[in-house]
């Protein structure tokens, strides 16, 4: 837990009635790295984060996320870099004198401590007034909605309720960052998709930059206003879900932010709008090149999404169908190509050819991307 450093009286500056206060929470790394012996746990990670955002680190276990999330808090120390809060260089301070403050996955309550003197912890040991302190909880329980739970103790509640119990304590100090580690991991699925909402909306309502991790893209998806994609200590992509989504960079941010048909091939040369052909075992294809493929005859991928593979009509890629799979919203189908491949389509739940009968794929250019061959 940490808290903002005193200010002495020359440090303050009162702006011009009329004036807006700057937003503050603005993170800021310069090609941070992070070493443990022989391992490179981060590196070289350079990144600017707006204030008052929510952002998700994503990626699989090991790949340097929580890593990153630590040195920020001043848990960990960088190997080579900076990290920069508002402009202001946080090596050498200690994690209780950073403006920011951590929720782990665990929680890590008090179970001796009443709900309330939970949230009251950290305020406690910067030994607030005690109006003050009991102020910053009873508004804090009005922000999570536990305000009828103050008396009760950690094991008294339910996992959701220690979650918004561990929220509120790491809200009390008022840090202009919060770094949440895997906050929802702890919680069963339909308890995590009900809290994801909430979590947004405190956000939205207090304005505070959140830097959330993840392992889970769904999650990601639903909380982040951005998204930095982590693989072995390096930011592969970084922006909005919905770019990640239909313009990843790379064979892994492809797949790891959901089902995703690949072509292999040999790329084209460029066309207007950024249009690229790409030969590939089923015939020449056609789709965008966002991120520079790679040059002309280069190994090269086409990444397609099922949804925007339209099954039916007189032109496209020939195929058989193989099977189709009634999702409620819609219906998925799994045809085969004449080279042996499987790709996958999706379409509106009705009435459909059988299984066993000739279909054809077709998908317009700009709903697929052209990718280098490269496995990351």
């Amino acid at each position: 837990m940490s808290a903002s450093c005193p200010r002495r009286p020359d440090d303050v500056t009162t702006p011009a009635p009329s004036a807006t206060p700057p937003a503050t929470g603005r993170l800021r790394f310069e090609a941070v790295s992070k070493r443990f012996g022989d391992h490179l746990a981060v590196d070289g990670v350079s990144l600017d984060l707006e204030p008052g955002i929510v952002f998700c680190l994503l990626g699989p276990s090991g790949c340097g996320k929580s890593t990153l999330l630590r040195m920020t808090a001043g848990f960990e120390d960088p190997s080579a870099g900076r990290i920069l809060l508002d402009g202001q260089d946080l090596a050498g301070a200690a994690p209780h004198r950073r403006p920011v403050n951590m929720m782990f996955q665990s929680y890590a309550l008090f179970p001796h401590r009443t709900v309330a003197r939970n949230v009251a912890y950290g305020l406690e040991r910067e030994r607030l007034a005690k109006p003050e302190i009991a102020a910053r909880v009873a508004e804090m329980l009005r922000l999570v909605q536990l305000e009828p739970l103050g008396t009760r103790r950690p094991d008294q509640l339910s996992g959701g309720q220690r979650q918004r119990v561990a929220l509120a304590r790491a809200l009390a100090k008022r840090p202009r960052v919060l770094l949440l580690d895997e906050p929802l991991g702890a919680l069963d699925r339909s308890l995590r998709e009900e809290t994801q909402g909430e979590l947004r909306a405190l956000q939205r309502r207090l304005g505070t930059t959140f830097v959330v991790v993840t392992h889970d893209p769904a999650e990601a998806m639903v909380l982040a206003d951005r998204i930095g994609v982590m693989a072995a200590g390096r930011l592969v992509q970084v922006g909005p879900a919905a770019e990640l989504y239909e313009r990843p960079a790379t064979r892994y941010v492809a797949g790891l932010l959901g089902d995703v048909n690949l072509i292999e091939g040999r790329l084209g040369e460029g066309g207007a709008g950024r249009l690229r052909g790409l030969d590939t075992p089923l015939g020449a294809l056609t789709a965008f090149d966002h991120h520079g493929a790679g040059a002309a005859g280069a190994p090269g991928l086409l990444a397609l999404r099922p949804e925007r593979l339209r099954l039916g009509g007189e032109e496209g890629l020939p195929g058989t169908l193989l099977d189709a799979t009634y999702l409620g919203d819609k219906i998925l189908y799994r045809v085969g190509m004449a080279d042996g491949r499987v790709l996958r389509a999706a379409g509106p739940p009705g009435a459909g050819p059988g299984v066993g009968a000739p279909v054809r794929l077709a998908f317009a250019p700009e709903a697929a991307s052209l990718l280098a061959a490269e496995p990351a």
